[in-house]
C-alpha cells in the first residue's frame, strides 16, 4: 500500500496493490501493520456502508466530543469525497481536500479525528464502506452546511439531494461545537 500525503496534513490518500488477472482482482484494505507505520494507529471498531443516487450529497459530518476517524472507499460507482479541517486552532482550519473515490481507482482516503467528511454520489446506486475509530454516538453528531462559502468546496453538483440535517446545518462560524487542535 501506497499511503500519499495530501494538502490537509494528516489526510491521506491510500493507493492498495491490486493484483488482477483474468478471474478478478485482489487487494489488502487494511493491515495493521502498515497502517501504524503511515500514523494511523487508532484501532477501528465501527464499519459502515451506505449506497446513495447520483447527485445525494452527504455531509459535513462530524462528532465531537467522541472524535471519529475514517477510512473511506467506494466499492461500487464513484463519489467526490471530502475531509475539512474543523479542528479551531489549526493553521489549515476552514481548508478542505477533495478527491474521486471508486470501484474503478480503488482509493482510499483517511480521514482523522477532528476533520468533517462528506461525499457526493457521482453515480446511480454509489455504495461508500468506511471504518471508524470511535462508535457512532447521536449526542456527538454534528454537521456543517455543504455549501458554506467560508470552506468553498469544489463539489461536482450545483443542486444536490441533500437530507434534512444537511440542509439546516449551520456554517462553520455559526459552529458552536468545535474540535480543538493539539
Amino acid at each position: 500500500m501506497n499511503f500519499l500525503p495530501t494538502s490537509l496534513p494528516g489526510v491521506l490518500l491510500i493507493e492498495p496493490e491490486v493484483f488482477g488477472d483474468d478471474r478478478g482482482f485482489f487487494m489488502e484494505t487494511y493491515r495493521m501493520d502498515a497502517f501504524r507505520a503511515a500514523g494511523i494507529s487508532a484501532p477501528f471498531v465501527q464499519d459502515n456502508h451506505s449506497r446513495s443516487a447520483r447527485g445525494v450529497l452527504r455531509g459535513l459530518h462530524y462528532q465531537e466530543p467522541n472524535t471519529q476517524g475514517k477510512l473511506v472507499r467506494c466499492t461500487r460507482g464513484a463519489i467526490f469525497d471530502v475531509a475539512v479541517d474543523i479542528r479551531r486552532g489549526s493553521p489549515t482550519f476552514s481548508k478542505w481536500f477533495g478527491i474521486e473515490l471508486s470501484d474503478a481507482n480503488k482509493l482510499m482516503l483517511w480521514v482523522p479525528p477532528g476533520f468533517a467528511h462528506g461525499f457526493c454520489a457521482m453515480e446511480e446506486g454509489s455504495d461508500l464502506v468506511y471504518k471508524c475509530t470511535t462508535l457512532y454516538d447521536p449526542p456527538s453528531d454534528r454537521a456543517i452546511l455543504w455549501n458554506d462559502p467560508e470552506i468553498g468546496i469544489e463539489w461536482p453538483i450545483e443542486v444536490p439531494v441533500l437530507s434534512g440535517k444537511d440542509t439546516k446545518a449551520p456554517r462553520l462560524a455559526e459552529a458552536t461545537v468545535l474540535p480543538i487542535y493539539s
